[in-house]
């Protein structure tokens, strides 16, 4: 086991070296430019949208399904122990270039919905669009289109699966001595249960789970902020400046270079709003709309979110309490950044919290999945995946936290590789839709 976790670490390592980082962030800097920072200017209106009803359009879901359900699949592990990973690897200052991530990543997400809801098509199981679709008929490459899929039916056993039901089982052995088994059993009915339905049993649960959990999560930070005000501002200060200098060795923590800073704020930052990587899209696709823009909009809304608030939340709570320096591993450093201002109630509520995100994710990211599948395989695959997809989940409970991860990362890198392309080769197409829209 130690042999394979060391091949995928050194796999992914090469995946996410300087040629993915420019990748990523660069695609975002030039689709900011050609969208004349429509991030900024237009989220405003794409707050508004998200509300917005369109009955006879076609479609599966509402605007609103189609967010939480994207939402779901990435506020999840990576908004509680992912940025507690990139904080203890990459010190303060990978906040920072989470953010940047986060704010260029916008306009990469509204990118991505608009291609795959011009894109999309019908079928059996409800509309189908996404990356795979849009890079093989929009940039005329169903090799590269083949090849997002099959790393995206891989990446939905990584971060939308394993990954998930191994931090729940990890944090419910340290809170309640729940061993990993149980945990993993649990999980895997409750995903089942909501499979069945497909997107539409999906978008339903979603809709009602995710703004739950997302409020929640939100007001119990801004509770411990407010009782750590004073420690808010040195908070800053280290993200800022450890952003562009590096942080020494202090207590138990082990120090970081920049260049760690920015791979583990920039990796974290996509593991956890999958700017870029072209599984949103998935979700968009199947939105009730006329319009791609309108439904590119809504799901920009999710990246600002993900990162720019919750991510934040998690990162200043840390940043505001000492265990981040007293070398406390990453699976723990929320819990108990929390539970130093709450007591033992930061603890379970930190362990509920992973539990709801972590199961959202594991629903979204089902759906994901499947889509990738059916496109590689066709409507009768669907049934065996979704067996296979659930048996991951105890599977996942199991494993080491280091190894899951490290899959992670490196399903992440390669879903991301064809999908920028595509975004690239079809810049024209996003901006003339979004021209057009806006009446430029």
């Amino acid at each position: 086991m130690d042999t394979l976790n060391t091949l995928i670490a050194t796999l992914a390592g090469w995946v996410w070296g300087p040629p993915m980082l420019i990748l990523l962030v660069g695609t975002g800097l030039y689709l900011t430019v050609i969208l004349r920072g429509l991030q900024f200017r237009a989220l405003p209106h794409a707050l508004r949208l998200v509300f917005k009803q369109e009955q006879q359009a076609q479609g599966d879901i509402s605007h609103f399904a189609a967010l939480t359900t994207a939402l779901a699949a990435t506020v999840g592990i990576g908004n509680i122990v992912g940025v507690a990973t990139a904080i203890t690897l990459g010190g303060p200052g990978a906040v920072f270039w989470m953010w940047i991530t986060g704010l260029v990543g916008m306009a990469t997400k509204y990118s991505e919905a608009l291609l795959a809801v011009k894109y999309r098509e019908p079928g059996p199981y409800g509309m189908r669009g996404g990356p795979m679709y849009y890079i093989a008929k929009g940039a005329g490459l169903p090799w590269l289109g083949w090849l997002f899929a099959l790393f995206t039916a891989c990446a939905a056993f990584g971060i939308g699966n394993m990954t998930q039901s191994n931090a729940v089982a990890g944090v419910f052995q340290t809170a309640f001595g729940i061993e990993p088994w149980v945990t993993g059993v649990v999980l895997l009915l409750l995903t089942a249960l909501v499979l069945i339905g497909g997107i539409k049993s999906i978008g339903k649960v979603t809709a009602l789970l995710v703004p739950f959990m997302i409020v929640g999560y939100i007001a119990a930070a801004l509770i411990v902020l407010a009782l750590n005000a004073a420690e808010i501002p040195s908070a800053l200060g280290l993200i800022f400046h450890h952003a562009f200098a590096p942080i020494a060795a202090e207590g138990g923590f082990i120090g970081a270079a920049v260049a760690a800073a920015i791979r583990y704020g920039v990796a974290r930052g996509v593991f956890s709003n999958e700017s870029g990587l072209g599984s949103a899209p998935i979700a968009a696709a199947a939105a009730k709309t006329d319009d791609p823009v309108r439904q590119a909009l809504v799901s920009m809304t999710q990246t600002f979110i993900d990162t720019l608030v919750v991510c934040t939340m998690t990162a200043l709570v840390i940043l505001t309490a000492t265990p981040w320096k007293q070398g406390v591993s990453a699976g723990d450093l929320t819990s108990l950044s929390f539970a130093e201002t709450l007591g033992p109630a930061g603890m379970i509520f930190v362990a509920l919290a992973i539990a709801l995100f972590a199961y959202s994710t594991l629903i979204g990211w089902s759906y994901y999945g499947e889509k990738a599948v059916e496109y590689l395989l066709g409507e009768r695959a669907i049934t065996v995946y979704r067996i296979v997809f659930v048996t991951a989940v105890m599977v996942g409970a199991m494993l080491k936290l280091e190894l899951v991860w490290n899959f992670s990362d490196l399903m992440n890198g390669l879903m991301a590789i064809p999908n920028l392309i595509g975004l690239l080769l079809l810049a024209k197409v996003i901006r003339g839709e979004t021209g057009r829209y806006f009446r430029w």
